[in-house]
């Protein structure tokens, strides 16, 4: 009885991913079974206070991402999926003001701009801004946490990217 109902799953599993329209992997992306190639160019920092190494980290966290979640190879020139952007804000600001009138958290908020083009299907295209931050305790120097707060926010933003380019949520 259990090798039938595991016979039966199998073939009902396979014929669902026969009919689909897209290949889909366990991370739950949606990639066109035609798509090869991905162009991620480099995100410049265009905001008004500039950390010299986040247009780097930036856009490495994102080509990083599609390279370990995603068979699509990573070119440069055109590509089946291709984006581009620039990083529009970098800012800190106070936050939990307290009854003293100082805060007793800052806010770190990163926000990106992204283009993205999908060769497949021009439905899928967008622009569209990604932002977040991250709060910390305002007693800590923000030159001795930026590097992991930077990170942290990067994460985040670009599983947000990810999921709306091709998991499509």
């Amino acid at each position: 009885m259990k090798k039938r109902v595991l016979v039966i799953l199998v073939l009902y599993v396979s014929l669902l991913g026969i009919s689909s329209c897209g290949i889909y992997s366990f991370t739950g992306a949606s990639i066109h079974p035609e798509a090869k190639t991905v162009n991620i160019k480099r995100f410049p920092n265009m905001a008004p206070m500039v950390n010299p190494s986040l247009s780097q980290e930036f856009t490495e966290a994102l080509q990083e991402k599609f390279q370990r979640q995603t068979s699509l190879i990573l070119v440069d020139g055109s590509a089946d999926y291709e984006f581009e952007g620039e990083i529009v804000g970098y800012s800190t600001s106070p936050v939990a003001i307290q009854g003293d009138e100082t805060a007793a958290m800052n806010r770190l908020t990163i926000t990106v701009n992204v283009r993205f083009s999908n060769r497949f299907n021009e439905d899928e295209n967008f622009e569209q801004r990604f932002g977040r931050y991250v709060d910390y305790d305002s007693n800590r120097n923000l030159s001795e946490i930026e590097s992991e707060l930077v990170k942290q926010i990067n994460e985040v933003i670009v599983e947000d990217i990810f999921n709306k380019a091709v998991v499509n949520w």
